[in-house]
């Protein structure tokens, strides 16, 4: 039987990068498989009706062109079914693209999907889900999602140096607040800097937050930094694009496969996405999505 794909396309993604290359993707991509449906959303919402209306049709593969958010779309598709994920990075962040080797350039990214596809080539990777929603990065609440959210209201400028001024912007106002950290194996208060819960390394657009996580050991590797001042927090932060964080005396780092977060109201974001505020509860699900 032949492969059945759909390629969906986020025209904004990348400023506008995504509708650029798409013809390109589309064309080398039929190289692969036996159908290939174009699937052009500009909104969630239109993206998952027209996601679900190819699976209806019997879809063996998503191959999504665009950035974290889309692939983010594309998860919440293809997680726990018979559907595989395909990535063709074009956006900003592109972290998820980072931690599974998919090369940046788009071109390059869709020719190694098409020989993976026709060898046959598949990966199970691990998934977070928090309620009814899945991540596949990393989940974040405190200072880094603050600085997630200021930079998802920013128009310029592309890529990491717009995290980079959103940080900048954060320091003048922020303060450490109390944090509840319950495990599967033990429970941590504290007063907090941030809190990220990796599935895989990255987020911000190539920050290690989580450098030592794996997106196939069926666990969260968890990265708590606590109360810190504006001045060492600063210092923090060159670091962290380094991933030399972790020894700084103020940081320490956690295994699990559940986590419970409580104790104030911060903001959470996964995959870049809002997931509204604290309280919430993660678990790792293994095994959860096929990728190509």
């Amino acid at each position: 039987m032949g492969i059945h794909a759909a390629l969906a396309v986020h025209p904004a993604s990348g400023h506008g990068a995504a509708a650029k290359i798409a013809g390109t993707v589309a064309a080398r991509l039929r190289d692969g498989v036996d159908r290939l449906d174009l699937l052009v959303a500009n909104t969630v919402a239109e993206s998952r009706e027209l996601m679900r209306r190819a699976g209806s049709e019997g879809l063996d593969v998503l191959v999504v062109l665009g950035g974290d958010g889309a692939a983010h779309q594309g998860v919440q598709f293809c997680a726990g079914t018979g559907v595989t994920l395909g990535l063709v990075p074009s956006g900003t962040g592109n972290d998820l693209a980072r931690a599974l080797g998919i090369p940046p350039d788009p071109v390059a990214a869709v020719d190694a999907l098409v020989g993976n596809l026709r060898a046959r080539t598949r990966r199970k990777i691990d998934l977070g889900q928090v309620g009814d929603t899945w991540f596949a990065t990393v989940l974040c609440c405190g200072f880094d999602a603050l600085v997630n959210e200021r930079a998802n209201a920013m128009r310029w400028p592309a890529g990491p140096r717009r995290y980079d001024l959103a940080i900048v912007a954060e320091l003048a106002a922020f303060r450490p607040r109390p944090v509840l950290v319950r495990t599967d194996t033990e429970t941590v208060e504290l007063d907090a800097t941030l809190v990220a819960i990796g599935n895989t390394a990255w987020y911000g657009g190539g920050i290690p937050i989580c450098p030592d996580a794996s997106l196939d050991d069926g666990f969260f590797d968890v990265t708590v930094v606590g109360r810190v001042t504006r001045r060492e927090l600063v210092r923090i932060l060159p670091s962290l694009r380094a991933g030399r964080h972790l020894t700084h005396p103020a940081v320490r780092t956690l295994r699990a496969r559940e986590i419970h977060l409580d104790g104030n109201t911060w903001p959470a974001y996964a995959d870049g996405e809002s997931l509204g505020s604290l309280p919430l509860s993660a678990r790792c699900v293994p095994g959860a999505l096929t990728v190509v």
